[in-house]
Formats: C-alpha cells, sequence, structure tokens
C-alpha cells in the first residue's frame, strides 16, 4: 500500500491527550494568531462606576455640548431628544455635555454630565461631575459620591497607568449610533418613552 507524503506526516504526528493542561497551553504570542476583531456592540449611556478607573475623550470631536435629554433615575436610562423636539418637552428635559468614556478594560461608554441649568442653580454634584471629566482627559480618574458632601469625590490615578487605546476606527457617529439605536434616541412624540411619561402608555 503506498501512503501519500500528508498522510505520512500525520502518522508521523504523536497522539495528543486533549486533557493535558500543556497540549491546550497557547504560546504567548497568542494575541496575534487570534485574527478576530473586536465588533462594538454595545454602547452604554451611563456615569462611570464608582470604582472605575476611566478616561474621558480629549478631542471635541468626540463631545456634544449642549444636548437635550431624559433621564430616568429610577430606571438608570437615559434618552437622547432631538432638538426640533426639546420646545414641546421642556418640563421633561435636562441639558448635559456627552462625554465619551473608556474604562481600564477598554469599555467604551458615553457619560451625560449635567450643564448649569438656565436658572443659574447649579450643585456641587453637578460641578464635581464636570471638574472629573475634564480631569480624565488627561489623566486616570475615579468618583465616589459623597452624601455629606452633596458632591462627587474625585480622585487620579498615581503614575505609570498606561494611555488608554481608544478604538480609532469608530467616530462619535458610531457610538451614538450603536447607543441609540434599540430605541434611546426620541425623535418623535410618538416615542414610547413620550406616551409613557404623559400616561399613554
Amino acid at each position: 500500500m503506498i501512503m501519500t507524503e500528508s498522510k505520512s506526516k500525520l502518522a508521523s504526528v504523536p497522539s495528543l491527550d486533549p486533557f493535558d493542561p500543556e497540549a491546550l497551553r497557547l504560546t504567548q504570542d497568542f494575541s496575534g494568531i487570534v485574527g478576530v476583531k473586536k465588533e462594538l456592540t454595545t454602547v452604554r449611556l451611563k456615569r462611570p462606576g464608582k470604582q472605575t478607573w476611566f478616561r474621558t475623550h480629549p478631542s471635541p470631536e468626540y463631545r456634544i455640548s449642549p444636548l437635550a435629554t431624559i433621564q430616568l433615575k429610577e430606571d438608570g436610562e437615559c434618552y437622547v431628544v432631538a432638538p426640533p423636539l426639546v420646545p414641546k418637552l421642556t418640563n421633561e428635559v435636562a441639558f448635559v455635555t456627552l462625554y465619551t468614556v473608556i474604562d481600564r478594560y477598554g469599555v467604551v461608554s458615553l457619560w451625560p454630565v449635567p450643564l448649569p441649568p438656565p436658572d443659574g442653580k447649579d450643585n456641587e454634584r453637578w460641578l464635581s461631575a464636570r471638574e472629573a471629566a475634564e480631569r480624565a482627559m488627561t489623566s486616570w480618574t475615579r468618583i465616589m459620591s459623597n452624601r455629606q458632601l452633596g458632591a462627587y469625590e474625585v480622585r487620579s490615578a498615581p503614575p505609570g497607568m498606561p494611555e488608554p487605546e481608544w478604538p480609532e476606527d469608530k467616530t462619535l457617529r458610531d457610538l451614538l449610533k450603536v447607543a441609540l439605536g434599540p430605541g434611546y434616541l426620541v425623535d418623535s412624540l410618538d416615542h414610547p418613552l413620550i406616551k409613557r411619561l404623559r400616561g399613554l402608555a
């Protein structure tokens, strides 16, 4: 019986125990052999968690200000309101600057930070949030709510943390498309959120 060269080579490879740890262990350069690009499928509109080190994108192209939002504190949800609808929803909207945020694990989110209200009644919590967002452009930052102060405690990381690796192939438009796609853009008075707020749903 004549054995082909390819079959001969296969026959010469010793059988591996599929449960042997060494047989399953990848080499140290495994990142180069995966060849799978991570897709950005989820972008949350939310404030960074109190245990999260984060950075905000320093480029103005990754911010929107002012932006109209409706925030449901009980549900932890934030909706963006299209400008033509703002005059009809003045009692519901809050005005923010929307910052692009990344954490130590490379997770990107959008953080709505309240702007000073038109009546001038600012508060320490909003002031400290704006301070944290500005500081996070140049250093890793954490915020923790302090109820006694009525503000966020803003902390900067010690030197040595590597710079963030922003997704270079994603524009702010791309991020908004992902974040607002599941119904978080209020562009009609028939939007389910508006019907809910008006007791129609």
